[in-house]
């Protein structure tokens, strides 16, 4: 039976409370509004930025809204669509952005950034563009992180946070594409824009940190250092493209003098995949004096950079990147030469991945159901394996053949 139209009563992990883990509860999902999408979520991954939203950034709780569906990191199908929406149609195969891309603010008529500001203000408190919810449980709203909210059965996201990809895309692996691939992928090509021959470091071997492991050697890099305190992230790191790797822990405090002695003075790109500034911090100092570019996809609210002026002033370029500065501006059909804008390039990334071009399969190390979701949350805490690719919905029939990325 059509649902269109109709509330749809399913299940979404809900997050009641800072610090407490997430619970499996029957939400419901009003229809799109005009300029909405209304989405049967098929696959989510897990973000280390769902965890740190749930467990770590800030003190004060008054800064989150409660209760919340996280997971911004996904893939699904168009159920149903609001007026005007010109997009996308049901059926469609699609990625929720949460980052958008209108196409019509100055931003997104720049060349220079992907920072669409389109309803951002409520997107970042989970509401829509009339400063409310579609989802519900029990007559209260809850929240949509990021405006995109994954990790549910059924989600509404607005036409211009949506994208659609081509229909025999394997979902279970492009869902990689809403976030972490993309990010570290083109924290690489895009935001430091590594060069052929060049030395790269990354700093955090998880899923952001391998993409750009794997930008780095698409960029034609000829030393890439991973670095991590978890070696057993380090076989596949350097399976990915990594040069060699090193463990801070066992090397500390000389960590950042092996990679100067190793690079002759300096890496020429050092890319930050944790959350951590006292590692962006010693990144920024990894790098030669006079060219070097530090560029920081990490996501913290917890403390500050501490940077010496000097390190600056010598030549140094330390810069920030979010969703990989997605935006481009292509020199053909087939390339992405500049940046990745969610809409209009995710689907460039779909195709490259059809292509064998890039690679997506070796990230995924679990397949579990949205009821596993607090587990698969813990694992990115121990940082055992990650990423972690998970289902919500497979058939219709509630968390059969489950996955997380």
């Amino acid at each position: 039976m059509s649902t269109e139209g109709k509330v749809i009563t399913c299940k979404a992990a809900v997050a009641w409370q800072h610090g407490k883990p997430l619970t499996i509860e029957e939400v419901q999902v009003d229809p799109p509004q005009a300029h909405e999408v209304r989405i049967k979520m098929l696959w989510s991954g897990v973000c280390h930025t769902d965890w740190a939203y749930l467990y770590e950034m800030g003190q004060d709780e008054s800064s989150r809204s409660f209760p919340m569906v996280l997971g911004h990191e996904g893939a699904g199908e168009v159920e149903s669509v609001g007026s005007e929406v010109t997009n996308v149609a049901p059926g469609d195969k699609v990625i929720p952005l949460f980052l958008p891309q209108c196409g019509e603010c100055e931003r997104c008529r720049s060349p220079r950034t992907n920072q669409c500001r389109k309803n951002w203000e409520y997107s970042q408190q989970g509401m829509m563009a009339d400063g409310t919810s579609r989802i519900t449980y029990q007559k209260q709203q809850v929240y949509q992180f990021l405006g995109a909210c994954t990790l549910t059965q059924y989600t509404v996201v607005a036409d211009c946070s949506v994208a659609k990809i081509q229909s025999d895309a394997p979902l279970d692996r492009v869902c990689l594409l809403g976030c972490g691939v993309s990010t570290g992928y083109g924290a690489a090509i895009n935001a430091a824009q590594v060069e052929e021959g060049s030395t790269c470091a990354v700093f955090g071997l998880g899923a952001v940190g391998l993409a750009a492991v794997m930008g780095c050697r698409a960029a034609g890099a000829a030393n890439i250092i991973g670095i991590d305190i978890n070696p057993k992230k380090f076989p596949k790191a350097l399976e990915i493209g990594a040069t060699e790797c090193i463990n801070p822990q066992k090397h500390y405090p000389q960590t950042i003098q092996q990679v100067l002695k190793k690079s002759n003075g300096g890496v020429d790109y050092a890319l930050v995949c944790v959350g951590d500034t006292t590692v962006m911090s010693d990144a920024l100092e990894s790098t030669v004096d006079a060219w070097g570019v530090c560029v920081v996809a990490g996501w913290t609210d917890t403390d500050s950079i501490r940077v010496n002026v000097d390190q600056l002033l010598v030549g140094r370029t330390l810069k920030g990147t979010y969703f990989g500065v997605v935006t481009i501006t292509k020199c053909c059909v087939s390339c992405l030469c500049c940046r990745v804008e969610g809409a209009k390039d995710l689907p460039l990334l779909v195709d490259k991945y059809m292509k064998r071009e890039l690679e997506l399969d070796t990230f995924i190390t679990h397949r579990l159901n949205l009821e596993q979701v607090n587990e698969a949350l813990d694992l990115l805490r121990t940082g055992e394996e990650e990423p972690h690719s998970l289902t919500t919905n497979r058939s219709d029939q509630w968390l059969s053949d489950t996955t997380f990325a």
